[in-house]
């Protein structure tokens, strides 16, 4: 065994060598030539998306499945981490779970995709002959469900149960690589281990550009705001201020740790987040919005598989469910490390609960509460959401829905602050991540957590300053990152109720004898 906890925190300097030096190139390259490198990452894209697509949609849906029914068999009792008694209780616990996934939709996708949905019938569905009022319930269904069960679960659930067995019950160090143990073998952490090196390297690739792209969301969206509630220009100086105050609060929040910055961070905003969400439910459409929520969940779980493995129009999956795919793929070794870290005392039954189930219904009810209002102001007034939408982009969509709710400046200002602290939220607990893949140990080192977090930031206001464009050329290049990581989040599928059933034998949940043959009971009767 190469590497056990504790032993050491040196910096993997040829996994930090590489993915850094992948992450520099993409910029220079963007900076020196932003259409050519536009057509490359999009031809890779497409690429990504024709022939990865159907996978990715198989390998979600499967991850919820076997999470779903582990957590409902005996498997559900399992403890996790060698720790009888949970280290964080349930609010710390999924406060700092939601922070991650819904903070990159956040107020972003939260107000604009539900309008973009119900404007332009998912094709699933576009043949049903709605009347607009219909519309209303498939469309936001369509959200939930790219924000939902399946997205959720391949963050945090089968990958987590199989780096948590192999970190905190063999001792093997924190990384991605560390998923493939149960197939490889210790050879997996060795120094020149090509695979284990390439699974580290394009986990952390993956994962900077699915970070770097709400922060650079965030700088569009908060500088639109504050030319939209104090007048300041919505100019690249505004967004790059903007860009250095989230990584400042990011940095500070990283260094300080999961225990002190990034809970208390979570904590806050989560409890921000519900201050909004009932002062939307007061001043706004609340039973249109409680009844959306109801209706469109219930006709999400309805049409879920459907959804799931729907197939029809390619053009629309690769802009919409293929895209979200694989931006969750992308994050999810490093999510699955930092639920791993969070995680320990927890049962698996707690985690698929807490991550499969309870985070996404929180998740919808949010794009029901900010997404659900914009839908009614649309349809009692058509174009009072959709005109800004159409002319401005996603960013104007949540100021045009404030605009039509009382005391919508303060609410408007609210979620400014929600939207800062939730991609912040994301960017310190990534690069936490990040730093215990380069290091193997659960306490990195505090300036290398800083570095990310700053690295992220240089790279979002970069981009921003060459073009909006390059903003889509992020987006794309977060889907083809994907491709690899998809693949190691296979084995997962798998190998996790295999150790659930090691794990259960260890702690007496079932029988490690083996069943009596029919001779054997034969013999109990006669005698």
């Amino acid at each position: 065994m190469n590497e056990k906890i504790g032993n050491r925190t040196k910096v993997d300097w040829i996994a930090f060598s590489i993915s850094g030096g992948m992450l520099v190139l993409f910029l220079l390259l963007s900076l020196m030539n932003k259409t050519m490198m536009g057509e490359w990452i999009s031809s890779s894209f497409d690429f990504s998306v024709t022939f990865f697509g159907a996978f990715w949609q198989l390998l979600l849906l499967a991850t919820f499945v076997v999470g779903v029914w582990m957590a409902l068999s005996k498997y559900g009792k399992v403890k996790l981490g060698k720790k009888d008694k949970p280290e964080n209780g349930w609010f710390r616990w999924v406060s700092m779970i939601l922070c991650t996934l819904l903070a990159s939709g956040g107020v972003f996708w939260a107000a604009g995709e539900p309008i973009y949905h119900f404007l332009s019938t998912p094709p699933l569905f576009a043949e049903d002959g709605m009347t607009r009022a219909e519309a209303v319930i498939p469309g936001l269904a369509q959200s939930f469900f790219h924000w939902g069960f399946t997205g959720w679960a391949c963050l945090g659930t089968v990958a987590t149960i199989v780096l948590m067995y192999a970190h905190y019950h063999k001792g093997y160090p924190l990384k991605p690589r560390t998923i493939l143990y149960p197939i490889a073998g210790e050879k997996i952490f060795n120094k020149n281990s090509v695979l284990g090196s390439t699974a580290d390297i394009v986990s952390i690739v993956a994962v900077a550009a699915g970070t770097i792209g709400p922060i650079g969301f965030l700088g569009l969206q908060v500088g639109y705001a504050l030319d939209y509630l104090f007048g300041i220009p919505n100019t690249m100086f505004t967004q790059s201020l903007v860009i250095i105050f989230l990584v400042t609060i990011a940095a500070v929040s990283a260094a300080s740790g999961v225990d002190k910055g990034i809970q208390l961070l979570s904590r806050m905003n989560v409890g921000l987040a519900i201050v909004l969400m009932i002062g939307m439910l007061i001043l706004g459409p609340t039973l249109f919005i409680i009844d959306s929520f109801i209706g469109a969940e219930a006709y999400q779980i309805q049409n879920f598989i459907q959804m799931s493995l729907y197939r029809g129009d390619s053009g629309w999956l690769g802009y919409w469910t293929v895209f979200f795919w694989g931006w969750f793929l992308g994050f999810g070794p490093a999510m699955a490390m930092f639920i791993s870290r969070i995680s320990r005392g927890r049962t698996i039954r707690e985690l698929i609960l807490a991550v499969a189930i309870i985070a996404p219904i929180v998740s919808n009810f949010w794009f029901a509460v900010v997404g659900g209002s914009g839908l009614f102001y649309e349809l009692e007034n058509p174009g009072a959401i959709s005109t800004a939408l159409n002319e401005t982009g996603m960013p104007a969509a949540v100021m045009a829905i404030m605009e039509q709710v009382p005391f919508g400046m303060v609410m408007a200002a609210g979620f400014l602050v929600v939207t800062i602290i939730f991609v912040a939220t994301t960017a310190d607990s990534m690069s936490y991540s990040v730093a215990v893949t380069l290091t193997g140990n659960t306490h990195p080192p505090r300036m290398l957590r800083v570095f990310w977090a700053l690295l992220f930031g240089a790279i979002a206001a970069t981009l921003l300053g060459i073009g909006e464009s390059s903003i889509q050329t992020l987006q794309n290049f977060i889907v083809v990152t994907a491709v690899p990581v998809s693949l190691l989040l296979l084995p997962p599928v798998w190998l996790a109720p295999k150790l659930a059933k090691v794990m259960a034998k260890e702690q007496g949940i079932i029988s490690d004898q083996p069943l009596p043959s029919v001779e054997d009971v034969k013999k109990r009767k006669t005698s």
